[in-house]
């Protein structure tokens, strides 16, 4: 199992919340920043509004996996950072992964394979 790079540091989501760039859905917000990786980083926040401790690392998980299930899909060299909206809360894995994909269609982030 390919395991992938997440964003960590304050500095790395202050740079990608200031590029300003950024898409939302029912469940969720997508902010992208283009960089000159071979790879892409995905950084995840979702606030103490939402929930208690466990319905907010729930989300975090369902939001993790739909990356790592789709990210052989995902264009390579961008930070993605996916804030979850206070209507996540309780939602299936199924209703969260497609709210991932369609910001990510939205983006343009997803390649055509044939």
């Amino acid at each position: 199992m390919k395991k992938f790079l997440s964003i960590k540091s304050s500095r790395d989501f202050s740079q990608v919340y200031n590029h300003k760039e950024s898409l939302a859905n029912k469940y969720l917000v997508m902010y992208i920043l283009e960089k000159d990786q071979m790879y892409s980083r995905i950084g995840i926040s979702v606030s103490k509004k939402v929930g208690n401790s466990v319905v907010r690392h729930r989300i975090k998980r369902l939001i993790r996996e739909s990356y790592r299930l789709n990210m052989h899909q995902l264009k390579d060299g961008y930070d993605i950072v996916v804030i979850a909206r206070n209507s996540a809360k309780g939602k299936a894995f199924s209703e969260i992964e497609s709210a991932f994909l369609h910001l990510c269609r939205k983006f343009n982030m997803i390649e055509n394979v044939s």
